[in-house]
């Protein structure tokens, strides 16, 4: 059976529990266009289907969609194109990469961590760093071998008050030591917008135009141990504990230098090439850093590595 059978298959399941007869053949028909033939996701066809079916049938979007959101656990989350609704803690956000996406990063409860990502269409509140919210009626999806959840027009998302806890250190993925080979564009002395904290270019925010902004230091760099490549973000403390060289160092060595990039030049000399050991949890080709040091191997450790390398 194919992949757009088997999501056809899901379709139907959920109108027959509605009562609602539709033809097989109909719904088979779009989604192979819309999933053989113009490669959208899976997640997007379903919904756009499901949309399409509300509108010609009569059905309440509340029926085809939030009804089947069950409250869950992100360790419950194994396969795509499932409704469900999650009570987590915004872990990071990244800089989106497309226009069509508002906010993407990690969101975690006490079992996990996974990706989100809200699109753009959803009109969605935007979520902060460190806090909770409600993600209601999300659906989950496949990328890269790993979970995700996706934020779409029938979602919604309110903060909470409720603390949740992220997964102790124990269900972590562990230690990946390795080197780290790159820089990745908007790491150093950085300005952030002061009302979305987007990352800025020029003083000017993509969502809220010229902005005034804030300075943050970060590096968004690429971890390499030897069998893998890890996209990672060192946050001001990170940066810190490794160089010395936390906010206030950056800003001064910024304006004596009249060169913003001077803070990313001394970055450089101080972590290109250097092995690190990061403590984390692994998301697709993302590491989620809670721990980072600099590798200080014993002749043990010596011996793995050249294995590895060899």
């Amino acid at each position: 059976m194919s992949r757009a059978e088997k999501l056809t298959d899901q379709i139907m399941e959920r109108l027959k529990s509605l009562n609602v007869r539709v033809k097989r053949d109909e719904v088979l028909k779009r989604m192979r266009l819309l999933v053989d033939e113009f490669k959208v996701p899976e997640s997007e066809a379903v919904r756009t289907i499901m949309n399409y079916l509300a509108r010609e049938y009569g059905i309440s979007k509340e029926e085809l969609f939030v009804r089947r959101a069950p409250l869950v656990k992100i360790s419950d989350i194994t396969k795509p194109n499932q409704w469900i609704s999650l009570k987590a803690k915004v872990v990071q956000l990244w800089d989106p990469v497309s226009p069509n996406v508002s906010q993407v990063g990690l969101i975690g409860d006490e079992t996990g961590i996974i990706k989100f990502i809200i699109w753009a269409k959803a009109e969605m509140p935007e979520v902060e760093e460190g806090k909770s919210y409600f993600f209601k009626n999300v659906v989950t999806d496949g990328f890269q071998g790993s979970m995700q959840v996706n934020v779409t027009r029938t979602s919604n998302i309110t903060e909470i008050e409720e603390d949740i806890k992220l997964p102790p250190k124990e269900v972590s993925d562990g230690e990946v030591v390795g080197s780290l080979v790159a820089f990745q564009q908007n790491s150093g002395l950085i300005k952030r917008c002061e009302h979305c904290n987007r990352v800025l270019t020029k003083d000017v925010c993509p969502i809220h135009g010229k902005v005034k902004g804030y300075d943050d230091l970060r590096i968004k760099g690429v971890l390499d141990d030897g069998e893998n490549v890890y996209e990672i973000i060192l946050n001001e403390e990170n940066v810190k504990n490794l160089t010395g060289i936390g906010l206030k160092e950056a800003i001064k060595i910024a304006q004596e230098n009249l060169d913003r990039g001077a803070v990313l030049k001394e970055l450089k000399s101080k972590l290109l090439g250097r092995y690190l050991r990061v403590r984390g949890i692994k998301v697709g080709r993302y590491l989620h850093v809670m721990e980072v040091e600099f590798f200080k191997p014993k002749i043990e450790d010596l011996e793995k590595l050249l294995e590895v390398l060899a």
